[in-house]
């Protein structure tokens, strides 16, 4: 009997129902391959709904998404809507309420033609950045107070150490799994003591795990060296807020925003998969986005939810359609949306 797996789908806003559209496709070549099957429930969740309806994404909606394996999210945002009051309550309120701790970013470059460093190779572009998902200022309400010239905005950067302690392990051990097998602390301890706790919590960990190799580096020089020498990084652990920004930086050094895929993880439990991109409305029904962040959050679905073979052959799709140049890019407009997902769907069905 075919494996049995739920699937929530979020297409969202803008290119989200194209994109999430296109990286269905591949999953559904996928089940053909791999011999398992999905159950796929579709929630109307968007910006768009709430300009028209004023409907409010709550916890009774959020924790409704329990009963999946794993979450399927396109984008979300409309510039009808208020600035960030639907993406914090659908994307933040899906990170808090299900506990997802894990932000999971891989930056990978395919092929020698997506790398915008001079004498750099794809060789030189394989890290993945294990970003704190459930802290830090981006959890934080803060006030702005005052009028006029004396206005003042502050939020708390709050962390704990129970928080620290759990993606700092789940980065070890990630870290043991990989071949170079390095992990390196990303952190601003210098200018904001607090931080100490992070290199703390790092050297305790690391005295489990002798078969790592273990460096810390501060955010600032770590932009730098993103740049100029990429093929010294492996595994990364960092704050919410600095993994947000190195990582986009590291999407443009694998090809663009348009290659990225993220996972949104509590190990064992459901968690939520989704591009990086945002919903890009002036893209959106031109059948122009590049699906491919998408189809490598189908792929860390996968691997999340025990297909692990399945989990591989998509990103290897992805890679060879790359590389042999059937996918002429990742940029929007370089190529159908729906071209692309059929010629990776193809790959993998083979």
């Amino acid at each position: 009997m075919p494996r049995p797996h739920s699937i929530a789908v979020i297409a969202g806003d803008g290119i989200g129902p194209e994109v999430t559209r296109a990286a269905l496709r591949v999953l559904d070549a996928a089940e053909r391959r791999f011999t398992f099957s999905t159950s796929r429930t579709e929630y109307p969740w968007s910006s768009a709904r709430y300009v028209e309806s004023g409907e409010r994404i709550g916890a009774t909606e959020i924790d409704s998404l329990r009963r999946h394996d794993a979450i399927l999210f396109g984008a979300i945002g409309d510039p009808r809507a208020p600035r960030g009051v639907v993406e914090r309550a659908v994307i933040l309120g899906m990170r808090r309420q299900l506990d997802l701790f894990v932000n999971l970013r891989p930056i990978v470059a395919y092929d020698d033609r997506l790398v915008p460093l001079k004498g750099k190779h794809s060789s030189d572009i394989d890290m993945i950045v294990v970003r704190e998902n459930t802290e830090d200022v981006y959890t934080q309400t803060g006030s702005i107070t005052g009028d006029g010239k004396e206005q003042v905005a502050e939020v708390p950067m709050r962390f704990t150490r129970p928080g620290i302690e759990r993606i700092t392990a789940y980065a070890f051990e990630l870290a043991r799994s990989r071949p170079k097998k390095k992990l390196t602390l990303v952190d601003k301890s210098n200018a904001i003591p607090v931080q100490q706790l992070w290199r703390d919590v790092f050297d305790e960990i690391g005295r489990d795990y002798p078969d790592v190799a273990k460096d810390a580096m501060y955010v600032d020089a770590t932009s730098m060296w993103f740049v100029l020498k990429p093929e010294q990084f492996d595994t990364i652990v960092t704050t919410n807020l600095f993994g947000d920004i190195i990582t986009d930086l590291g999407a443009a050094l694998a090809g663009g925003l348009g290659i990225a895929a993220s996972g949104n993880i509590h190990p064992g439990r459901t968690s939520m998969f989704e591009p990086i991109h945002g919903s890009a409305p002036k893209y959106a029904g031109q059948n122009v986005a590049s699906p491919l962040g998408s189809i490598g959050a189908v792929a860390m679905l996968l691997r999340h939810v025990g297909e692990r073979d399945a989990g591989d052959a998509v990103e290897r799709g992805i890679a060879e359609g790359l590389r042999g140049g059937r996918i002429k890019g990742v940029e929007a407009g370089a190529q159908r949306t729906d071209e692309v997902a059929a010629i990776v769907a193809e790959i993998v069905a083979r």
